[in-house]
C-alpha cells in the first residue's frame, strides 16, 4: 500500500535544534513513524523531555546536549548515532534563527553570525554525516530553510539572505551528493512556536498575521513535521534538490514591523 512508503522503520535520524518547537516536533514525529533519532541542544533538561516522550512511543533515542555552533558539536551528534545504532540515514539541519532588524540597524557581527549559525552549521553536520548516508541506502538530508529566504521582506536582510543561502547550499549538494544522498530543504512561513511566542500573545499582530496568510491561519509545528517524514521516506524517493514550502501560501511576510525607509 502507498502508505506503507511513509514508514520510516530501520531510519535513524540525527535532529538538531530538538529541544522545542519544528526540531522537537520532527524527532517526536520521526520517532511516531518508526525512526530511532539522535537529538542535539543546548538545554539539557528539555532534550530530556523530548527522550521521554520519544521512549513512550517505543523508539529509542540518544540525547546530546552542548553547543552544535561548532563543529566539534556536531561531530558529536554523528559519533554518538554511529556509537549507538551504527548508522545514520537522515540529517535534519534545523538550528538556526535571527532576528529581524533595519539593514543600517544590522551589524557586520549578526549577519555573520546569522551565515555562521543557519548555513555553516547545516553545511558542517551534512559533510560529516556523508559517509554514513551513503552507506544507508536510503541517506537523506533535510534543510529547514524559511520562507523568508525564498520572498523578500524588510527587516530580514540578515536572516533572509542566510536562509537563501541554506536554500542554494541544498540545491548544489543535492547535486553533489546524488545518486546515494538526497537532500531537500522544507520553507517554513509563520509557525506557531516559542520563537513568536511574544508576537502572538498580542490579539491585534496575530490577528493581521492570519488575514495576511491566503490559508486564513498560522501553521503549526506538525505542518512541518509532516513534510520532514515524506522527505525522509521512501515515499519521497525520487524528489531531491527541492524547496517544499509549508507557509499557507504566502509571497511575502505576513506581518508588516512597520521598518521605515532609510
Amino acid at each position: 500500500m502507498v502508505l506503507d512508503s511513509f514508514n520510516l522503520d530501520n531510519h535513524v535520524a540525527i535532529v538538531t535544534g530538538a529541544s522545542r518547537g519544528i526540531g522537537k516536533a520532527v524527532a517526536i514525529g520521526f520517532a511516531e513513524a518508526g525512526a530511532d533519532v539522535v537529538i542535539g541542544a543546548r538545554n539539557e533538561d528539555d532534550l530530556k523531555e523530548v527522550s521521554e516522550q520519544i521512549q513512550n512511543v517505543g523508539r529509542e533515542v540518544v540525547t546530546v546536549s552542548g553547543s552544535l555552533a561548532k563543529r566539534e558539536g556536531l561531530e558529536a551528534l554523528v559519533d554518538a548515532a554511529v556509537a549507538r545504532f551504527g548508522r545514520v540515514t537522515t540529517v535534519v539541519n534545523n538550528i538556526g534563527g535571527s532576528m529581524p532588524s533595519g539593514f543600517m540597524d544590522t551589524t557586520e557581527e549578526a549577519f555573520t553570525d546569522a551565515l555562521r549559525w543557519n548555513v555553516t552549521t547545516a553545511f558542517n553536520l551534512t559533510q560529516l554525516a556523508v559517509p554514513y548516508l551513503a552507506e544507508s541506502g536510503n541517506g537523506s538530508v533535510i534543510n529547514i530553510a524559511s520562507a523568508a529566504g525564498r520572498f523578500p521582506s524588510r527587516g530580514f536582510s540578515a536572516y533572509g539572505t542566510a536562509k537563501a543561502a541554506m536554500i542554494q547550499l541544498t540545491i548544489h549538494s543535492s547535486l553533489d551528493l546524488a545518486p546515494r544522498i538526497r537532500v531537500n530543504a522544507i520553507a517554513p512561513g509563520a509557525i506557531k512556536t516559542s520563537a513568536l511566542e511574544i508576537v502572538l500573545t498580542n490579539e491585534e499582530i496575530h490577528d493581521a498575521m492570519v488575514a495576511g496568510t491566503p490559508m486564513n491561519r498560522l501553521g503549526e509545528v506538525d505542518d512541518v513535521t509532516a513534510a520532514a517524514i515524506y522527505l525522509a521516506s521512501p515515499a519521497a524517493s525520487y524528489v531531491t534538490g527541492q524547496v517544499l514550502g509549508v507557509d499557507g501560501g504566502i509571497r511575502s511576510s505576513n506581518f508588516d514591523m512597520g521598518i521605515p525607509d532609510v
